[in-house]
């Protein structure tokens, strides 16, 4: 199944050696990338974003008079459904991607969700009932289903791992500016009349749908995928214009090479009979152990409350904050701003603090921003608190922020790092499905919970984000400037009856890549080693590594040569 990986076949596709894509090599390509693809994550944010400020225009109400709880109580249940019900064609999409995603390829993928969810806004867009707005959601929740379940994968193997974090990270950002964008554009057509303050808003998202079709393949397909698949020539390709070198490149050799040793690697253990139910064995490569921290991951994201604002962000500050229609609208508009520019600070922090830093800093940061609005919540709904209602509105965003700080990306970052190339695919839909699963229950249950419980609905969220800090801190390892294959020889040194141990072996594991702007930790290490060659060399005398060969584990070997002979090199002896 798998050719050797020490030749590289090089003939049924000649490639190109100055191969562009939009005109672009190097840098500027993995950035193209980011922001492209990232278009699909603009798209999620519109979507959650957009039905926020719908649902109390009397307008929007008088078309579907079925889901207004504001005249009846008794209407929450069927509202929280009709809203929440895209989360299940989302989950839909994230199944069919671990079925199918590995043989359409990541490309495709994006391309045929980009075009369900076309289909999906027109059928929302021209609703006249609950039953074609419900269903038109499922539509447009399987397209997205496809999108975010793929992207992740697509963009982790394209970047680089000192890169990686921050392209991903844009792509959290443009989830939030989604969000914030279609705030702004609610807040617009409200001053409008009839259907279309609601219609014209819901319709929008078909622009940037349409926009994902006609780009995504413009850029190229992922490497590692064109490996799996033994399309060896397009991947050099592939890989040279992503490092902008030759494709004849030594470099090129080596990332091919090692992606070919990981892959032989997984088909020894019985990769060629992938099924749904490996990822729930535990093997040597601990396939269960890192789909469940993939799993959870997404989990994590959406049970710490984030979509209790997000998708009711405007009736939260009209209906139990007190606030009047236009003043909610203009302050959820800000929400989603802020929420926006605090999420461009992990693109620029989280290859500089690392993973788990930014997770727990997060993580914490909610557990107490929630524990206080249950409390300023409290007195502004029992003892007509004007100064705990301003609280209350504050601390909204203050969420934000450290939502936006520890969790919006990273949750879209890590599952794709944790897991195997064989699996990457299907582990990824999985853990997506997790997503959009819990995100269905959140937003399902809000509208009921504020109903009958009120402010202790944020009792539930401090207490749930609380209990994740230490669940961050024991079983994530961190990820900050490993290759994909490096995390796979971390998983295999790790003991399943000790899933915590998988953290320390990340911690004291050297690093294998040696890429020169590497920062910090990177460079210690280096600094380190350098010292250790020094005082090995007042024994051995001085020697040089360097990195040329895959053995037969997939490892890296350092083949040394005395640094004195290659000084004074003499001609070898010819036998």
């Amino acid at each position: 199944m798998f050719k050797k990986i020490d030749k590289i076949d090089k003939s049924d596709y000649v490639a190109s050696s100055s191969k562009k894509y939009l005109g672009m090599r190097g840098a500027p390509l993995h950035k193209a990338i980011a922001t492209i693809a990232g278009l699909g994550f603009l798209l999620f944010g519109y979507d959650q974003g957009v039905m926020g400020s719908l649902l109390t225009l009397d307008s929007f109400l008088e078309t579907f008079p079925q889901i207004n709880d504001s005249v009846d109580t008794s209407k929450s249940t069927l509202k929280g459904f009709v809203i929440a019900v895209y989360e299940l064609g989302c989950m839909t999409g994230a199944f069919f991607t671990m079925w199918k995603g590995d043989i359409f390829g990541r490309r495709k993928m994006i391309f045929y969700g980009s075009i369900i969810m076309t289909i999906g806004g027109i059928l929302q867009c021209t609703s006249y009932s609950v039953a074609q707005l419900a269903v038109a959601r499922v539509v447009s929740g399987v397209g997205n289903g496809f999108i975010t379940s793929t992207i992740p994968t697509l963009q982790s193997e394209c970047a680089k791992p000192h890169r990686r974090g921050a392209l991903i990270m844009m792509s959290g950002a443009l989830i939030s500016f989604g969000i914030c964008f279609s705030y702004w554009v609610d807040f617009g057509l409200y001053f409008a009349t009839g259907d279309v303050q609601w219609r014209f808003p819901i319709a929008f998202q078909i622009v940037f749908s349409l926009l994902l079709t006609s780009l995504i393949f413009e850029l190229p397909e992922s490497p590692r995928w064109l490996v799996k698949i033994h399309e060896i020539e397009r991947a050099r390709e592939t890989f040279a214009a992503l490092d902008d070198v030759s494709v004849d490149d030594p470099l090129i050799d080596d990332e091919i090479k090692d992606i070919q040793a990981v892959l032989k690697r997984d088909l020894d253990l019985g990769a060629d009979k992938f099924s749904f139910s490996v990822v729930f064995k535990f093997d040597e490569k601990k396939t269960f152990h890192r789909t469940m921290l993939a799993y959870f991951v997404q989990v994590m994201q959406q049970i710490s409350g984030i979509n209790l604002i997000t998708y009711y962000a405007g009736t939260i500050y009209e209906t139990y904050i007190g606030m009047n229609a236009l003043d909610s609208r203009i302050l959820a508009a800000c929400n989603g701003t802020e929420y926006f520019l605090a999420s461009l600070i992990p693109f620029y922090t989280v290859e500089r603090f690392g993973r788990r830093s930014l997770f727990l800093f997060g993580t914490a940061g909610q557990a107490i921003t929630m524990a206080i609005l249950t409390g300023v919540q409290w007195a502004s709904e029992y003892k007509g608190d004007q100064g705990a209602a301003i609280a209350c509105a504050v601390f909204l965003f203050v969420f934000n922020t450290f939502f936006a700080i520890g969790m919006l990306g990273m949750t879209w970052l890590l599952p794709p790092e944790l897991v195997t190339l064989e699996s990457r695919a299907s582990v990824t839909g999985l853990s997506t499905s997790a997503n959009w699963l819990f995100n269905f229950v959140v937003v399902m249950i809000t509208p009921v919970c504020f109903t009958h419980i009120g402010p202790y609905t944020y009792t539930i969220f401090a207490v749930v984000n609380a209990i994740m800090v230490p669940c961050i801190f024991f079983f994530y390892p961190e990820t900050k400037g490993r290759s994909l294959e490096e995390m796979d020889r971390i998983f295999e040194q790790s003991n399943p009856k000790t899933p915590w141990d998988v953290v320390r072996i990340a911690r004291e594991m050297p690093f294998e890549n040696r890429d020169i702007d590497n920062e910090d930790e990177e460079d210690k290490i280096n600094l380190d080693r350098s010292s250790e060659t020094s005082s090995v060399s007042n024994e051995k005398g001085s020697a040089s590594f360097t990195l040329d060969s895959v053995n037969d584990t997939g490892f890296f070997v350092k083949n040394e040569e005395n640094k004195n002979e290659q000084e004074t090199s003499q001609p070898e002896k010819k036998e």
